[in-house]
């Protein structure tokens, strides 16, 4: 089967990355899978112009409004994979909403990261619930062996010799505002200044350039907080592996993979307490859970000094992530979800 798999592929981010391994899955059936760039099109006539010129027989697409509304004149069945952001925000659009039930309604399956998402799509689209299939994130990791956690630091800013007596938070995020990396900049500075052992590194690549030297102007004026550029993924993996715990500060998550990756990787996380985090972090179970900054630097404390609670969160992450998140459950599922396009 020729399949038109439709994303926003905004360089390293989450969507580009879900739509990478999702093409994956759908190739290792015996399919032909060609991914594209919703950003390629201009509106649903130029994708319904591709499909008969490459005659292509089925087609799949993340976000609702996004990707899913240039599916509108296609004559080929297509499925749906909800991204997050469409469930989260575009749905309160007045004009967004409808096209999205349409999408919905053509569609032959949708999918939903949690049980979550599924229940606010139902509650805006009742009479479609029965083709919303949930299926979780895959996530696997691997950690660079080669990696130096001192030669890491010393790079990033920290040059302490005392490295192992340090308790380094990391963010992941890319540099845009969803992602709300300025969120605990000020209070975690302070916080550095009364416990000097702490110290917070925000890591990803630089997605929105004006925000982005608004991050880097305050990070700047902060003590105790650095911003490093992206990684290799292995490399990434390797220092997440070596950190005190990972922070999510975002403003809205469709379902972060930095989360599951450190849940993976044994390593603790604090993240906002916001809808997409709160689907897969339980708190005081799975990780922590903090509603402001001044509860982040709590429940930061409560980590470093209860050894117990870190060894039960991180015991209890990993078993969560094992179950709920294996790579070979999310391939076997979208490989029988494509049944429904023949």
């Amino acid at each position: 089967m020729k399949l038109l798999f439709m994303a926003c592929l905004s360089p390293k981010t989450g969507n580009c990355t879900t739509a990478e391994r999702i093409r994956e899955h759908i190739e290792a059936a015996g399919h032909t899978c060609v991914l594209r760039d919703t950003a390629d099109f201009k509106n649903p006539e130029d994708v319904a112009d591709l499909i008969a010129e490459e005659k292509y027989e089925g087609a799949l697409a993340i976000h609702l409004y996004k990707s899913g509304r240039l599916l509108l004149d296609s004559c080929i069945p297509f499925g749906i994979v909800f991204g997050g952001t469409d469930i989260n925000e575009d749905v309160k659009g007045e004009t967004k909403r409808p096209v999205m039930g349409q999408v919905l309604q053509k569609a032959r399956f949708a999918v939903a990261f949690s049980n979550r998402l599924k229940e606010e799509a139902e509650a805006v689209w009742p009479f479609h619930g029965s083709k919303i299939y949930v299926q979780p994130q895959g996530i696997e990791t691997k950690a660079g062996t080669c990696f130096n956690w001192r030669s890491f630091l010393r790079c990033t800013g920290i040059d302490n010799e005392n490295v192992e007596d340090l308790h380094v938070f990391v963010l992941v995020c890319g540099l845009r505002k969803v992602k709300d990396p300025l969120y605990l900049v000020n209070v975690f500075s302070e916080w550095h200044v009364e416990d000097p052992s702490v110290y917070l590194i925000i890591i990803g690549p630089e997605i929105d350039p004006l925000f982005t030297k608004e991050v880097e102007l305050n990070v700047k004026r902060a003590r105790g907080v650095f911003l490093a550029p992206e990684r290799p993924q292995e490399e990434l993996h390797a220092a997440m592996r070596r950190s005190f715990a990972l922070v999510n500060s975002s403003v809205s998550e469709g379902m972060s993979a930095a989360v599951l990756e450190a849940m993976h990787l044994g390593v603790p996380v604090l993240a906002r307490n916001i809808p997409g985090n709160a689907a897969i972090v339980i708190h005081e179970d799975t990780g922590l859970l903090f509603s402001n900054p001044q509860e982040f630097i709590e429940l930061s404390k409560r980590l470093i000094r209860e050894p117990s609670l870190r060894e039960r969160i991180v015991c209890n992450a990993r078993a969560y992530v094992r179950e709920q998140h294996s790579r070979e459950k999310e391939r076997d599922t979208y490989q029988q979800l494509l049944q429904h396009l023949h």
